[in-house]
């Protein structure tokens, strides 16, 4: 059996779609370590096809060269094959440090000569799956969805901490890490109108937000944004009835998992980055023959509405969203 290490992406959403890739790599004979940041880690602990997990000492920004250097010494001699998913410089940086034979990835940040094969990047925005499994040089990649899965035992046991049963509440992630043009302002409205438990879920940066939410529903609503680790999260979401988010790293997870969900799309494109799965459920006025005046705008992929209206979220009631559930 092959060794290979997987050099994972910085964030949630993006470790999510590459799991068809880990599951083509696996299939085909390839023993699989992922090299992670601790904040992105926990997801491949989900992936049953991954052997083993590092997590790296880096943080955000910088090349931290020392910290490669060393890491890279302790890894040499272990693995075959090298798989760089980020298009960054730095994340090509350790597997030629760990003088790993084959080392394979898409051109990007003037890193020719750290990797041994080289995919040309897509022009636009390509959709990511298929982009990541691209890396495995297998063909058929359209059908390919992400799937994470947790010991049913695990989910049971977070869901028994916090007093929830199977099916019978509703999650939501009122987050996105990008910024305002991809968070919807009707959460705390669509929590008004529900007759089922409502779990906020977001890191500790959101839990001021959920908060917002709760207390306009507060017989309804539990915050346990920053409360809880990434996998009870992830227990949390598995075990729900519906799942209602922004297009962010949680509504890939829970597309992961087969939930039944409502993912809202404002300055992005469900072209781009869809929740894929058969339960997911899509709304965008964009793509609304009956939205007036149409959303020419969108998608703008803007962290603020440059035309400061907002209008690609803010137009979507919670009445609307209510009716999906």
């Amino acid at each position: 059996m092959s060794r290979s290490l997987v050099i994972a992406p910085q964030w949630i959403g993006d470790a999510v779609m590459t799991e068809p890739l880990l599951r083509r790599l696996r299939a085909r004979g390839e023993r699989l370590t992922v090299g992670a940041l601790p904040w992105v880690a926990p997801v491949y602990r989900a992936m049953p096809q991954v052997d083993e997990v590092i997590e790296f000492p880096f943080r955000h920004g910088g090349l931290q060269f020392k910290a490669r250097r060393t890491l890279g010494k302790e890894l040499q001699g272990r693995f075959d094959t090298a798989y760089v998913l980020p298009n960054s410089l730095k994340s090509a940086l350790l597997p030629f440090l760990a003088s790993i034979p084959r080392r394979v990835g898409y051109l990007g940040e003037a890193r020719v000569g750290l990797l041994t094969h080289r995919l040309k990047n897509p022009g636009d925005k390509p959709p990511m799956v298929a982009f990541y499994s691209a890396l495995s040089g297998e063909s058929g990649l359209e059908q390919d969805r992400p799937q994470l899965t947790l010991p049913p035992a695990q989910v049971d046991e977070v869901l028994r901490a916090q007093g929830l049963a199977r099916g019978a509440y509703v999650v939501m992630a009122p987050g996105a890490e990008f910024g305002p043009a991809k968070r919807w302002p009707h959460f705390g409205g669509l929590a008004a109108l529900l007759d089922r438990p409502v779990v906020l879920l977001g890191s500790a940066k959101e839990a001021g937000l959920c908060e917002e939410i709760r207390a306009q529903a507060p017989e309804r609503c539990r915050n346990l944004a920053g409360q809880t680790s990434l996998l009870e999260a992830f227990a949390l979401i598995a075990g729900a009835g519906h799942v209602v988010s922004n297009d962010s790293g949680l509504m890939h997870v829970a597309a992961a998992f087969g939930v039944p969900q409502v993912a809202l799309f404002g300055s992005s494109s469900p072209l781009h980055t869809p929740p894929l799965s058969e339960r997911a459920q899509v709304v965008w006025l964009k793509q609304d023959p009956l939205y007036m005046p149409p959303l020419d705008c969108a998608p703008c992929f803007q962290r603020e509405c440059p035309l400061g209206h907002f209008r690609c979220l803010k137009d979507v009631s919670p009445q609307r969203v209510k009716a999906l559930l």
